[in-house]
């Protein structure tokens, strides 16, 4: 028993002729009339008493169109209700976000979504990329905001904007008087880097040429999870920091330095499991952010994609602030 032929069933009791029936159900009649027979077969009933003109239901068919029109509204009901609930902003939306970017962009966009949704509350968590990857398939969190390609089929990426890093320098640095930063010999032993982000590390031993950390800083061995712990060692001359430039948009001086083109960029974006719906509400997030940025990570960029050990990440090539 489908959907599809309790529709026919109820036309062919409204039209009381085979033929008008299929009109108004858009199918040919021999198509209707096949599957009225299959559902009289399946549930051993005749529904139509087909001798009397015009066509009419049997007693028992009367029951049954009665039924299927109920359950029919009821159908109408649930693509009702499944269209209010994409487009409703209200309730409850539990949020993770990289803790790389957590700090600096949350207080931002917190003020833009109590504008643009007043009505939902968010619950957000922050953490790691393969923290959350795992939260969103399971239905622990239902959008992530994180660095991406993630490289996982089970879930969709909403692209917002591209977030260039900068090189954060101690006064000491032979470039710390210089317009832009470029990678010198001596720096690749000073790199700091965070413990447990495994892909933002992955991607600052590719903006440096290196394929593995194990001898940077071999006079001590930290355990941090914090940009803002990496910009106080170095500012302690323990070494330099890669850092996202959403991190420095509170500071001033010339701690931090631009990298001349092409500069290394991560992709960030609203991620979700391939069974999220409300679509309208992640169109509200993806405006909510875009509108909060500073106005420098606003500008109209032309991107290289390039690839680091088969991994693909983005490179600014030509900016129109040249």
């Amino acid at each position: 028993m489908t959907i599809q032929q309790l529709k026919y069933i109820v036309a062919l009791d409204e039209e009381r002729h085979f033929a008008r029936a299929a009109e108004v159900c858009m199918v040919t009649q021999p198509g209707l009339t096949i599957q009225l027979k299959n559902l009289e077969e399946e549930i051993g009933i005749k529904i139509f008493d087909r001798n009397k003109v015009p066509l009419t239901p049997t007693v028992l068919g009367i029951e049954i169109i009665n039924k299927a029109k109920k359950i029919l509204r009821e159908v109408d009901e649930i693509r009702d209700f499944v269209i209010n609930e994409k487009n409703l902003l209200e309730g409850e939306l539990k949020l993770g976000i990289i803790s790389t970017l957590s700090p600096y962009l949350i207080p931002l966009f917190i003020q833009a979504m109590k504008e643009a949704a007043p009505k939902v509350h968010f619950i957000i968590k922050e953490g790691y990329t393969g923290h959350l990857m795992k939260d969103l398939e399971t239905g622990a969190i239902d959008v992530a905001i994180m660095a991406t390609p993630t490289g996982n089929p089970n879930l969709i990426e909403h692209v917002v904007f591209k977030e260039p890093f900068v090189a954060y320098l101690n006064q000491g640095h032979p470039m710390a008087n210089d317009e832009f930063y470029e990678m010198q010999p001596g720096d690749k032993t000073e790199l700091l880097l965070l413990h447990h982000e495994y892909c933002y590390n992955a991607q600052l031993l590719d903006i440096c040429g290196l394929k593995t950390s194990d001898k940077i800083k071999e006079q001590f061995t930290y355990d941090i999870n914090s940009i803002e712990t990496l910009k106080n060692l170095v500012r302690a001359h323990l070494g330099f920091a890669i850092i996202p430039k959403l991190s420095t948009i509170n500071e001033s001086g010339g701690l931090f330095k631009p990298f001349k083109e092409p500069v290394p960029v991560r992709e960030i974006s609203l991620v979700v499991s391939d069974s999220f719906s409300k679509k309208l509400l992640l169109e509200k997030m993806n405006e909510a952010i875009w509108n909060c940025l500073p106005e420098s990570l606003k500008k109209d960029f032309t991107y290289k994609k390039i690839r680091w050990n088969d991994s693909p990440y983005f490179i600014k090539a030509i900016s129109k602030l040249s």
